[in-house]
C-alpha cells in the first residue's frame, strides 16, 4: 500500500503554518518530530476526561488512568516484542533512560578497574553518563572507532572486550551519520563474553519495527518525542534478569511495597523503577503515536522513506562543494558542510526561507573531533516530508552557496 503523504500532512497541524511568510519545511526530525491530530487528541483526552494519578487511588478516575497507563505499556511491549510488559519502564526520554541504566550499573556493577565500551559515534546522552560513571568509579571507558565512511570497526571489538568489561553501549542509528550499526553482530559477540549490551534506539524506533527478542539486547531505550508523541516520555526495555538484579535509581512513592522504621521492601517490576507520579498522558500519547503509524502501515512508511532518502542523497550529492558525512542513502539523516561557508550561516539563511535544519555539533563531539569539523548542517526526514520539499531545500542551498561565492569574488 502506497503512502498518501498529502493526506497525512493534513493530519499534522503545525505543517500548515508559514515561517517568514513562506511554507514551513521541517527537516529537523532527528531532533524531534511533529504530532498528529490523532495523538494530540488522545493526549488532551486524558487531561479533559480522566486526569488522575495512576496506581494511587481506588476511585473511578484513578482506575481509568491506571488502565490507560498499563495499556500503553502493553502497546510498547508489542511494538518492541518484549517478552513481558513489566520489562517496559517509562522514563522522561532516552537521556534519562541511559542515565538510569548507567547510574544503577555504577552503583551495583562497575568497580575500580572495570571497563565500559561505547562507540565513537555516540550521542552525548550515551557517552557522558558512562564517561562520568567510569570517572567516579576509577573504571576505564573504551571507545570503538569508526572509519571515514561511518562504518564501525567491528573487527576491533574482540580486542576491546576483556573479563573486566561490564557493558557495551551502542547507538542503533547514528544521529549524525545516519549509519545503521550491525547491532546483532555486536550483541552476539558481547554475549559470548557474558557482557550485556544497551542499544540506543532513539533514531531507529521512529522509522522501523524493533524486535528486542530477535536482537537479544539486554537494554533498549528510545524517546517519545522523536516518534511523533509529546516531550517528556521515554522507554527503557530491560531483560527481566537484569531489572531484578539492579537497584532502584530513584526513591519515592509506589517503588516500595513496605515502609517501616526497620523494614523496607521494594515493589515488583516495573514499579521498582517508576518512583513518583507517572506521566500517564505522555504514555497514552506514545501508545497513540505507535497506533497511528500502525494504521498507516510500517511497510508503507519504510517504503516511502527509502525512496525519499535515496532521492535526497542524490540531490544533495549533486551540489558542487558539498561534503557529505552521511554516506548511506537509506539513513534518513543527512549531515554535511559546504566548502567555505559556516554551518550556522547556512542554517540562518535557510530559516529565512522557512526551512528548519539543525546546525552545530549535534550533541556528538566525538564525531566532530573525528572529522575535524567545528559543526555540521543536518537535514533529517520523516514520512510527512515530500519530494517537493527536498527540491526546494536543495535549490535554496545552491542559492545560498552562490550568494557566498559572489560576495567572495
Amino acid at each position: 500500500m502506497s503512502l498518501n503523504v498529502e493526506n497525512i500532512r493534513k493530519e499534522f497541524p503545525i505543517l500548515k503554518q508559514k515561517v517568514n511568510g513562506k511554507p514551513m519545511i521541517f527537516l529537523d526530525n532527528a531532533a524531534t518530530t511533529q504530532k498528529s491530530d490523532f495523538v494530540l487528541q488522545k493526549y488532551l483526552e486524558f487531561y479533559k476526561t480522566y486526569n488522575a494519578n495512576a496506581h494511587r487511588g481506588g476511585y473511578y478516575l484513578s482506575n481509568k488512568a491506571t488502565e490507560a497507563y498499563e495499556n500503553a505499556r502493553k502497546k510498547i511491549k508489542q511494538f518492541i516484542n518484549a517478552k513481558n510488559d513489566y520489562e517496559v519502564i517509562f522514563t522522561r526520554g532516552t537521556t534519562e533512560s541511559i542515565n538510569l541504566v548507567a547510574g544503577v550499573f555504577e552503583h551495583d556493577i562497575i568497580h575500580a578497574g572495570d571497563e565500559v565500551i561505547v562507540t565513537e559515534m555516540e550521542h552525548h546522552s550515551n557517552y557522558l553518563p558512562w564517561k562520568f560513571a567510569c570517572e567516579r568509579k576509577n573504571a576505564i571507558l573504551k571507545i570503538l572507532p569508526f572509519d571515514d565512511t561511518g562504518r564501525l570497526l567491528i573487527e576491533n571489538l574482540p580486542n576491546l572486550i576483556t573479563s573486566k568489561t561490564k557493558m557495551i553501549a551502542v547507538t542503533h542509528i547514528s544521529n549524525v551519520l545516519g549509519i545503521e550499526n550491525p547491532i546483532k553482530e555486536i550483541i552476539d559477540l558481547a554475549h559470548k563474553n557474558d557482557v550485556p549490551v544497551l542499544v540506543d534506539a532513539a533514531q531507529s524506533a521512529p522509522h522501523q519495527q524493533i524486535d528486542v527478542q530477535d536482537l537479544d539486547c539486554d537494554f533498549l531505550v528510545f524517546s517519545g518525542h522523536k516518534m511523533f508523541s509529546p516531550n517528556g516520555i521515554g522507554v527503557i526495555y530491560g531483560k527481566e534478569k537484569w531489572l531484578n538484579r539492579l537497584s532502584p535509581w530513584q526513591s519515592g512513592g509506589e517503588m516500595v511495597n513496605t515502609v517501616k522504621r526497620d523494614l523496607i521492601s521494594l515493589n515488583a517490576l516495573p514499579k521498582k523503577f517508576e518512583a513518583g507520579t507517572s506521566n500517564v498522558a505522555g504514555a497514552v500519547a506514545l501508545s497513540a503515536a505507535i497506533e497511528y503509524i500502525e494504521n498507516i502501515g510500517w511497510e508503507s512508511v519504510e517504503e516511502y522513506e527509502s525512496k525519499i532518502n535515496s532521492y535526497t542523497f542524490q540531490k544533495l550529492s549533486e551540489i558542487e562543494g558539498i561534503r557529505m558525512y552521511s554516506q548511506n542513502p537509506s539513513t534518513r539523516v543527512f549531515s554535511f558542510n559546504i566548502d567555505g561557508i559556516h554551518s550556522y550561516d547556512i542554517g540562518m539563511m535557510l530559516d529565512n526561507e522557512g526551512i528548519a535544519v539543525r546546525t552545530g555539533q549535534l550533541c556528538a563531539g566525538l564525531i566532530m573531533e573525528h572529522f575535524g569539523a567545528k559543526g555540521m548542517i543536518r537535514a533529517s526526514l520523516a514520512f510527512y516530508n515530500t519530494f517537493e520539499e527536498i527540491d526546494e531545500f536543495c535549490d535554496k542551498l545552491i542559492k545560498i552557496k552562490n550568494i557566498f561565492q559572489s560576495v567572495k569574488k
